[in-house]
């Protein structure tokens, strides 16, 4: 049969089927049709075999090798591809296609160059996926933060990442730019430490409020004994003497978190309206260097003519 770049004719054991159906179809439509169909036969038997025992041998290899699923789905998808790839390039051989491979690799070695300034963002973003892969500054299920984004990881792939907001939206993160800026990743550890700063007013206790500070933390369920809580003075400002508190949570999510420092916030505030320790809003207090006179004063002595100037 005539074909891209030569002939193409199946191996000698389907030629009885070429043979059969040459009187409905021709010798040349008949040896195309056995070629496609000894084609597509071995690309879909390594398909099945792909599916049925070598991806669950490779997930049972990955399992022995402790790996989550920040490292099983690349993985998984690059043996999938090698067995395609190899099928592919098996169901040619058979087909009788060699000269075709040939050519498509004449073909692919003159493209190369286009191609690769085409792809540039694309090897850029794989090369990426590689190094978050090996780095592991995340992972599915993390809650991350970079720029001005923030949320939970739902999926890392050698191109992208997916990242679903906290209002619910899914982002679809390019990994270039998570691995040429910095990401945050709170929950990266077993512990989270959270920081807030009460203000109180000048002329309140600060040891009272310190104590007040620390008995909610100690109190709350959801924080921590040790590390325990703790307080420091890390403001004078205009209107407010700033108290941080540090405490700390375990197993963090963005969920704890915020549930966490809300209750305990409105613990402390409750706290400070008993103990008489007050949250001083800012003042303003306004001088001149002369004195002040009464405004009733400011037209007296003054002639009809000045007053009407």
């Amino acid at each position: 049969m005539a074909g891209i770049g030569g002939s193409a004719t199946p191996v000698a054991q389907f030629a009885p089927a070429e043979r059969a159906l040459a009187p409905f179809l021709g010798e040349g439509l008949a040896s195309v049709v056995v070629s496609a169909c000894v084609f597509l036969l071995v690309v879909a038997v390594f398909y099945v075999l792909n599916k049925a025992v070598l991806n669950p041998l490779v997930n049972s290899m990955l399992d022995k090798r402790g790996l989550d699923a920040h490292a099983r789905r690349p993985l998984n998808k690059l043996a999938t591809f090698v067995v395609l790839f190899a099928g592919v390039s098996v169901g040619f051989g058979l087909a009788g296609f060699g000269n075709f491979l040939q050519s498509l690799a004449t073909i692919a070695a003159a493209a190369t160059l286009a191609i690769g300034f085409a792809m540039q963002d694309i090897i850029k973003n794989f090369v990426s996926g590689v190094f978050i892969y090996t780095d592991k500054p995340f992972r599915i299920g993390d809650w991350i933060e970079w720029g001005d984004h923030s949320g939970i990881v739902e999926d890392i792939s050698l191109r992208v990442t997916r990242v679903r907001t906290f209002d619910n939206e899914l982002l679809t993160v390019p990994n270039h730019e998570l691995t040429s800026s910095v990401v945050k990743n709170p929950v990266d550890k077993d512990q989270l430490r959270l920081k807030f700063v009460f203000g109180i007013d000048y002329d309140d206790d600060i040891d009272q409020a310190t104590n007040v500070i620390i008995e909610e933390a100690e109190k709350h369920d959801g924080i921590l004994g040790d590390p325990a809580p703790s307080v420091r003075l890390t403001e004078l400002a205009d209107s407010y003497v700033g108290l941080q508190s540090r405490i700390w949570i375990q197993n963090p999510s963005r969920a704890d978190f915020v549930k966490t420092r809300a209750e305990y916030v409105e613990a402390v505030k409750k706290r400070f309206d008993e103990e008489g320790i007050s949250f001083p809003f800012p003042q303003m207090t306004v001088s001149g260097r002369d004195s002040w006179e009464d405004p009733a004063e400011f037209g007296k002595g003054a002639s009809p003519e000045d007053l009407e100037s």
